[in-house]
């Protein structure tokens, strides 16, 4: 079997990766294969083929399997070697855009960088991937996308044993800020060359005609940054762990391990069992972007600039005004949330005023979006709003300004109306939703999977036969903590 893979990165110098084989597994069974991405994809398989083909069981002839190395800061200390301790890249396919997308099998067995680990991936952890992923495709966001599941028919052994699988993962690429800190960390000058020519040939051609290329790449990747990291924000989402090396240098949203969705608004709010002072709390998310930029600026410095005064002095001009011109997008995008074509005088102040009522109140995120966009088109739901609020939360004053800027805006309330559910989901992957689903994946039981990936697909539509996966969670509901199951 030809699937028609290319190895540009396999072509790169051998210090880039190690050559690696997957470990077979006893009983591979096919859980979900994403019809439409194969397609995309040109690829096209029976259930038995695909078990064999995403396992890692059978490979085809054309596959040249390798695991990535890279470095990395984790939580704010620096790993000079990291790698993928659990990842399989078998080649690149040339989607239906010419676009060349990697092929990567997580969870397929040891490589070379596992370290301690056990090279394997548990199916909770596996369905949270491919559920948040490709509910962060239908939401218009850059985003990694998940192929196909296979479970292994093998233990792999955490806290307790649990069901194996392996996830096939679909990227623009696995380059990451870490694989550039690597060679840095390295002082190897010709392999940092050849990763900026590879990285700009790959996804930003036109940096090659600037006075300085790494200039113009460190320029792409901060907007890319910038506008993936801000659209995060607008729909409640914390990544969990955003360390170096789970920044892709594509723009893409990499690594789902602890990651949520906010229920109650609160800017503290951390989802991750191992951040246990904050460092990547939602709010913290914009710094934390820039932080990261920073690190991949001091890798590109010699490349920058043969001066390093110089080539300092020019990376501070990209990344010191980040955060200006992230709050200046996220303004435009909560004014699009709360139904306004455009910012003005007064909307920064508005929008304070809502998110903290929101918060004092503990009213839900994504519902309070919603509601509003109904109220938008229909007064009268207002009453529906008002109940995620207790009396006294202020809610009502700040409906009362809302209606005054509104009769200002130049909408209609219809127009008004469906470009707030265009920015406001009804659905999304509701935390206690997901938990429910992966626990009784692990008993065999996907039927709240497969809801959850159905009415997902379209997470803007009103979809009344699965209103019940629109609900907040009652208290005792509630998701405190996730886990990335390594």
């Amino acid at each position: 079997m030809r699937l028609g893979f290319q190895h540009t990165y396999a072509a790169l110098p051998s210090r880039f990766y190690a050559p690696v084989t997957p470990t077979p597994v006893r009983d591979p069974q096919l859980v979900v294969f994403n019809t439409p991405l194969a397609a995309e994809l040109g690829l096209a398989a029976g259930p038995a083929e695909a078990a064999a083909l995403f396992s890692g069981n059978q490979l085809p002839e054309d596959a040249n399997p390798i695991s990535m190395a890279y470095a990395g800061h984790q939580f704010g200390v620096f790993v000079p070697r990291l790698g993928d301790g659990r990842a399989i890249l078998l080649g690149e396919l040339e989607d239906r855009h010419g676009v060349l997308r990697d092929i990567q099998l997580k969870g397929a067995g040891l490589t070379p960088f596992s370290r301690s680990g056990d090279g394997r991936a548990v199916i909770g952890p596996m369905l949270r991937e491919y559920l948040v992923s490709e509910a962060m495709h239908a939401f218009g966001i850059p985003t990694t996308r998940s192929l196909a599941i296979v479970t292994t028919g093998e233990p792999v052994y955490r806290e307790q044993p649990l069901p194996g699988a392996i996830l096939t993962r679909v990227a623009a690429s696995h380059v990451r800020v870490g694989t550039f800190q690597y060679f840095a960390a390295r002082a190897d000058q010709d392999a940092l060359r050849a990763l900026l020519d590879y990285v700009i040939g790959r996804h930003y051609p036109e940096a090659r005609e600037a006075d300085s290329p790494a200039l113009a790449l460190l320029q792409e990747v901060t907007q890319r940054q910038l506008v993936l990291v801000s659209q995060w924000m607008l729909l409640g989402f914390i990544h969990g762990v955003m360390n170096t090396d789970n920044m892709a240098i594509s723009g893409e949203t990499i690594d789902y391990g602890p990651c949520a969705f906010m229920d109650q608004y609160d800017p503290r709010t951390v989802f991750s069992s191992i951040d246990r002072n904050g460092r990547y709390a939602y709010t913290n998310q914009p710094a934390i972007a820039q932080w990261n930029l920073a690190r991949l600026a001091e890798s590109l410095l010699p490349l920058i600039h043969s001066d390093s005064e110089r080539a300092i002095e020019l990376a501070r001009g990209v990344l010191d005004p980040f955060i200006a011109q992230f709050d200046a997008r996220i303004l435009a995008g909560m004014c699009r949330k709360i139904g306004l074509a455009s910012p003005a005088d007064g909307d920064s102040a508005l929008i304070r005023a809502l998110l903290t009522t929101m918060q004092h109140s503990q009213a839900d995120f994504t519902l309070t979006f919603r509601l509003l966009a109904r109220v938008a088109e229909e007064p009268a739901e207002e009453s529906e709003l008002r109940k995620l609020f207790p009396e006294a939360s202020g809610i009502d004053a700040w409906l009362r300004d809302w209606h005054e800027r509104v009769a200002r805006d130049p909408q209609s309330s219809a127009d008004r109306a469906s470009r707030m559910r265009a920015a406001n989901p009804a659905f999304i992957p509701r935390n206690h939703r997901v938990e429910s689903a992966l626990r009784a994946a692990e008993s065999g039981n996907y039927s709240l999977f497969h809801r959850l990936v159905a009415v997902l697909s379209h997470p803007y539509d009103e979809q009344p036969a699965m209103a019940d996966l629109a609900k907040p969670p009652e208290p005792a509901e509630r998701v405190l903590q996730t886990f990335c199951g390594t």
